[in-house]
């Protein structure tokens, strides 16, 4: 894993999440040091990723919110050839491992609806081996808790972060991080 990424989370553990140009413009001005791309389009991706790297911030594009992107690896490759981005997030095993082998950071979305899904988690990173997991929703502080003692990786607590409140019980449950798109949260 590379270490310069993990600090910049345990250094500023909020991400700012973005989801338009509002969001892009606001987060430049923040102190976030890593910001989660979940928007954009193949046509403009290249200019989002070059954007938040002049303001030196790092870019983790979220591969299954592109437009025009398809599931497939090669999608990766164009990730890696055409933008400046960090890192790449997907809940797809596939495009973890491909971003891996193309030296890109890599952090695999989870969805924790039962827990049929937490066995899930530690079947998929088996496979995928992500630099770092992200667990959704991340107000859950007693099943985060659980995830960070058994599963060998860092933790970035997402969804329905909404209060400081959130933010403490998911760091206080073992979280490294938290990612969220409310962007009063982002100058805490």
């Amino acid at each position: 894993m590379n270490k310069k990424y993990r600090e910049a989370f345990e250094d500023y553990p909020i991400i700012a999440a973005i989801r338009d140009d509002e969001g892009l413009t606001n987060c430049l001005k923040t102190e976030c040091q890593n910001i989660f791309i979940l928007y954009g389009t193949v046509i403009n991706i290249a200019d989002i990723v070059d954007q938040i790297k002049e303001a030196g911030k790092y870019a983790f594009v979220h591969m299954d919110m592109i437009e025009g992107l398809s599931s497939k690896e090669v999608s990766v490759d164009y990730i890696k050839q055409n933008t400046k981005a960090d890192g790449i997030i997907s809940t797809k095993s596939s495009l973890i491992k491909r971003a891996k082998e193309l030296e890109l950071f890599t952090i695999q979305r989870f969805f924790l609806l039962d827990s049929l899904a937490i066995k899930n988690v530690k079947k998929q990173i088996e496979q995928s081996h992500p630099d770092f997991i992200e667990i959704l929703p991340g107000v859950m502080p007693r099943v985060l808790s659980d995830v960070c003692r058994t599963i060998d990786r860092h933790v970035i607590a997402g969804g329905l972060i909404s209060y400081k409140e959130d933010i403490i019980g998911a760091l206080d449950a073992g979280a490294t991080a938290i990612s969220t798109t409310n962007q009063g949260l982002w100058y805490m």
